[in-house]
């Protein structure tokens, strides 16, 4: 493999370097770039493989530690995050739990918006309480309140905006002065808006975390995550990654980073969608409430409309009826897939309170505001009459029948 950079990438625009950014061709002149199945890569001699372990010069070594196919990914998140390092590994959590605990040690303490996906949850409760590392978890319609909740010994604050399922938005400029202020390093899981549409390190994010296996795959087809930051920053989460094995393997670097190739125009349509969507639920007289960030309804509205090029792919609503209307209303679709993912081509439908956050209490849950019967959509990038014309159907055939009588 020769090391060569492609000329036409590090441009000014989005699409071309998600498109243009490629590791080096080999002798074969290949368009696309291959997938480098291979657990190890061969040294030149002995000087060459002391002067790799020792950092002297770049290069490969060993698939846990990087390959042709997971460096090409990462160098193309980093070009659309606008960030200096990053690493790809094995899942979306392995990012989470990795952009945490590579700075963290026992006796340490956490800040967290309250509002976070439910296996992150998890790891700040369940798991880091066992190594020594406690937390606090700040309102996101509070935030007066969060810097009295940094304490001495606070060295991390966590957040995700648009949060999931409630859609709340934090505003990610005033949360990089807090975290600059007190010296914490400011890290923000980026999943549900993708670089496309939302860049934290523009407001002063040291660490960005993505699970790739949602819109920048987009297809449903695989696993991943990544971590993106200052080189400082990620030197301490590749020592992490590399002697506890949470690797990306090629073949999936490889899908990930042909995916980047049609993010844009795929996170077009889906916001597309998702407003389209949105504003026909609004209008809906069985629906309770819904959340989108680009509705003028959405507490954050001006914010969203600050921070996010597009108001994303997301949509959450209830139905009137509760938890009850809210399952019929699931069990009547006909096209839309009830299955526990988001990001991809298909639309699917997630009831939170029983699935991604079915762990939480039902306190926990409406603190974040999760209600018994609140319906996720992932909006895909079917017809959005079609779309439409499932919900309507779905929501007609949940409402009991004395009701309807």
């Amino acid at each position: 493999m020769q090391d060569k950079s492609n000329k036409n990438a590090s441009s000014e625009h989005f699409e071309t370097n998600a498109i243009r950014t490629q590791v080096g061709r080999s002798n074969e002149r290949e368009h696309a770039v291959p997938i480098f199945a291979t657990s190890s890569f061969v040294f030149d001699d002995a000087e060459h493989a002391r002067s790799l372990f020792a950092n002297e010069q770049s290069g490969n070594i060993y698939s846990r530690y990087s390959n042709p196919n997971t460096d090409e990914f990462v160098k193309k998140m980093c070009l659309l995050e606008g960030t200096e390092d990053g690493m790809a590994l094995a899942s979306g959590m392995a990012a989470m739990f990795l952009s945490m605990a590579s700075f963290l040690k026992s006796g340490d303490h956490l800040l967290a918006s309250r509002s976070l996906f439910g296996s992150t949850h998890q790891i700040i409760t369940q798991i880091f309480p066992r190594w020594g590392i406690t937390h606090t978890y700040v309102d996101v319609d509070k935030p007066e309140t969060w810097e009295a909740a940094i304490q001495e010994n606070t060295k991390i604050l966590f957040l995700e905006t648009p949060s999931n399922p409630a859609l709340d938005i934090i505003d990610l400029e005033w949360a990089g002065k807090l975290a600059k202020k007190h010296n914490l390093l400011y890290v923000v899981d980026n999943c549900f808006t993708t670089p496309y549409l939302q860049n934290p390190a523009k407001y002063g994010a040291d660490v960005v975390t993505h699970s790739a296996t949602k819109f920048i795959d987009g297809q449903g087809r695989t696993i991943g995550g990544i971590v993106l930051g200052s080189k400082e920053a990620i030197e301490e989460v590749r020592f992490m990654a590399r002697h506890t094995g949470p690797a990306l393997s090629p073949f999936n670097g490889w899908i990930l980073s042909k995916s980047l190739e049609t993010l844009s125009v795929r996170m077009e349509k889906h916001c597309e969608n998702a407003h389209k969507l949105a504003e026909y639920l609004e209008s809906n007289e069985e629906v309770s409430f819904v959340k989108y960030p680009f509705l003028p309804s959405h507490p954050q509205y001006e914010l969203a409309k600050k921070q996010m090029r597009l108001g994303g792919g997301l949509v959450s609503f209830e139905v009137k009826g509760g938890i009850e209307q809210g399952r019929n209303f699931l069990d009547a679709l006909k096209m839309i897939s009830f299955t526990a993912n988001l990001g991809d081509t298909r639309t699917i439908a997630t009831h939170p309170a029983s699935t991604t956050h079915s762990k939480l209490t039902d306190e926990e849950r409406l603190n974040v505001g999760i209600t018994p019967g609140l319906i996720r959509i992932s909006v895909g990038l079917e017809h959005i009459d079609d779309i439409i014309a499932d919900i309507a159907q779905a929501i007609e055939a949940s409402v009991p029948a004395s009701v309807n009588s």
